[in-house]
């Protein structure tokens, strides 16, 4: 049984369930409700060459959409390569071949990628950039091990780059570096982040380097299902920590529990969750704020999986809101999923909530 990193303890790791991670509360209590957006739409597809496209797309019930395009290459053997550019149109033709992932930049502003074939055993992709003026590029990539280059694109016009690189200097190592830059402001971010895991251990520490910088590091340790981590911030330029956080937990197969102390040790929430069996789960978490008063906030819900393609869930708070939710593969690749959320102490007012959900994958 993996040790789950710090955030992870209370919940779900990045909505993957029990299985792989053994979290504590599972995605019963956030995944899977659909009311939170009036619609969403998310496609996804693979190419032979190791590319994944990803777009999404979310109406708010305030009417606002949003939108974002993630293009992501990864290879475990990369070889020697090159890049080169020339012009068409007055649009920037960038042609990578001999294995290279396809190169992003946050200066080049991209607007597609697509694949261009494999001649040879050469993967080549063409990335058209919003720039006119041409320029000579040469990257050269040298063999590695865990190479993933992810570029997303959002139509708040923000660019981030994430380079991610696992197993290569040591075993259980990962490290990333992310690059934002937003072109209405010349604004620009740098982090990187830092992971290890081993059996009994997982430690993570992320730098905010151009702001601050800024460090927080948090930390796992597990033994036969016990689980103990805390976290801390710290400003460099300040010279202080920021804020610190602990948590416990315990995991076994059917079932998990928890407890952690966030916002400086302040905000105290405990959570449980229980496999009862291949249809059923469950989960209950309390929330108590020290700095607001003695109110404590509960919310349970839970999760029935109907046949092996569908399945529905239902949860309720303290405060009387009641969300269910229903998901169906319709089709290998195609799946639905619809939700709503009622307050059940403002029956007759305009409080309700209604959603729907595609996903398309290929």
């Amino acid at each position: 049984m993996s040790v789950p990193a710090f955030a992870d303890i209370s919940k779900s790791a990045n909505d993957v369930g029990l299985s792989s991670s053994r979290a504590i509360a599972p995605s019963l209590l956030n995944k899977d409700f659909y009311h939170l957006s009036a619609g969403t739409i998310e496609i996804k597809s693979n190419t032979p060459n190791n590319v994944a496209f990803k777009v999404t797309g979310k109406n708010s019930h305030d009417k606002a959409t949003s939108g974002a395009l993630e293009g992501k290459y990864s290879d475990k053997l990369l070889g020697k390569s090159e890049t080169s550019t020339s012009t068409r149109k007055g649009h920037q033709l960038r042609k990578v071949s001999k294995r290279a992932p396809p190169v992003f930049s946050a200066s080049m502003g991209p607007i597609a990628i697509f694949p261009h074939g494999n001649h040879h055993g050469i993967n080549a992709f063409i990335i058209y950039d919003k720039q006119i003026n041409l320029r000579f590029r040469r990257l050269i990539v040298y063999r590695g091990a865990g190479l993933t280059l992810t570029q997303t694109w959002n139509t708040a016009n923000a660019l981030d780059t994430k380079v991610e690189l696992a197993d290569s200097l040591a075993k259980g190592l990962k490290a990333e570096t992310v690059f934002q830059y937003l072109p209405a402001s010349n604004k620009t971010g740098a982090k990187l982040n830092l992971t290890f895991k081993q059996s009994a251990f997982h430690g993570r520490a992320f730098f905010h380097l151009l702001k601050g910088p800024t460090a927080n590091v948090d930390a796992v340790i597990g033994h036969e299902g016990f689980l103990a981590g805390a976290s801390a911030g710290y400003d460099v330029q300040k010279a202080a920590v920021t804020g610190y956080s602990a948590a416990v937990g315990y995991v076994a197969p059917q079932y998990s529990a928890a407890v952690t102390a966030t916002d400086n040790l302040s905000v105290f929430a405990a959570s449980y969750y229980h496999k009862v069996n291949t249809q059923v789960e469950a989960s209950a978490k309390a929330v108590w704020n020290s700095k607001s008063g003695n109110n404590v906030g509960l919310e349970v819900a839970s999760k029935y999986r109907l046949d092996p393609v569908s399945f529905a869930k239902a949860k309720i708070n303290d405060r009387g809101v009641a969300a269910v939710a229903y998901n169906v593969l319709l089709r290998p690749g195609v799946t639905l999923g619809i939700g709503a959320s009622f307050d059940t102490q403002k029956i007759d007012q305009a409080t309700h909530k209604v959603g729907a959900s595609f996903t398309f994958e290929s």
